[in-house]
């Protein structure tokens, strides 16, 4: 069986996770009712797991077919930044600084500001066949998209900026370096996640070794061996006193991977 044994607390940029047998995808075909893993970097797992699985290798390519750029959803975002820019091929500079794989970005459709990975889509390929962006519901970090996405084609535009990357980076500047699954919620319309729970009092709050950054309040990160019970136990605590205190209910970005939660 195409089963492989990952420790996920490797795999997961939060550093959580416990070892699982996760299948591997290697063609187009995959088990009914199991998760779809990537490269973990917007995950908590938890520690009663649904079965796993994972795209191969054999999804990971970037080539240019007839001024199309087609690009397999387990390419990494470097990968496809480096391509573009010995291609010189723009729009594609934002992806410098996004962690994970294309099928993960196109998922929540990830950015930065307006730049997003749907901007440049032109259709994706999942199990039942090729979907044209149009066909797709899509928004500011979300999408309808509910299948396993195999591939995807977009446009091609020329000229690379490489200011663009330096731009990127200092968006970036004040993310914490600590190991984290990314934004913990998602900005709720007019206002900043970060700010609201700074406002109840959460910057730097810590239980065990899961915290609220001190750098961005936003950020949930491992101090070092940080639990799934800890982290879970922040997220639920974040947004009950943001709730009570304003009345906005934070959505989560972090996906938790886990029974009882999904």
């Amino acid at each position: 069986m195409p089963y492989k044994s990952i420790d996920l607390a490797k795999l997961s940029s939060i550093r959580i996770g416990p070892v699982a047998d996760v299948y591997m995808i290697d063609s187009d075909d995959y088990p009914d009712g199991a998760y779809l893993i990537g490269a973990a970097n917007n995950v908590l797992f938890g520690t009663e797991l649904p079965p796993l699985m994972k795209l191969s290798k054999t999804y990971d390519f970037i080539r240019i077919e007839e001024g199309v750029l087609h690009i397999g959803a387990a390419t990494p975002g470097g990968k496809i930044v480096s391509f573009c820019k010995k291609h010189d091929i723009a729009h594609f500079e934002f992806l410098s600084h996004l962690p994970g794989t294309l099928g993960g970005m196109l998922k929540m459709n990830a950015g930065l500001k307006e730049y997003e990975i749907f901007n440049r889509l032109i259709a994706l390929r999942t199990k039942s066949g090729w979907h044209a962006k149009a066909a797709i519901t899509h928004g500011y970090r979300t999408t309808g998209i509910d299948k396993v996405v195999f591939e995807a084609t977009f446009e091609i535009e020329t000229g690379f900026d490489p200011s663009k990357i330096e731009l990127f980076k200092q968006m970036r500047a004040n993310q914490p370096s600590d190991p984290s699954a990314g934004s913990a919620f998602k900005n709720p319309p007019g206002d900043y996640a970060g700010r609201l729970i700074e406002s109840v009092g959460l910057k730097g709050y810590r239980i065990g070794d899961m915290a609220f950054s001190t750098m961005h309040a936003n950020f949930l990160v491992n101090l070092g061996s940080g639990t799934f019970e800890e982290a879970a136990a922040l997220l639920e605590l974040a947004q009950r006193r943001v709730q009570e205190a304003t009345g906005i209910l934070l959505e989560r970005e972090v996906i938790i991977i886990d029974r009882r939660w999904l």
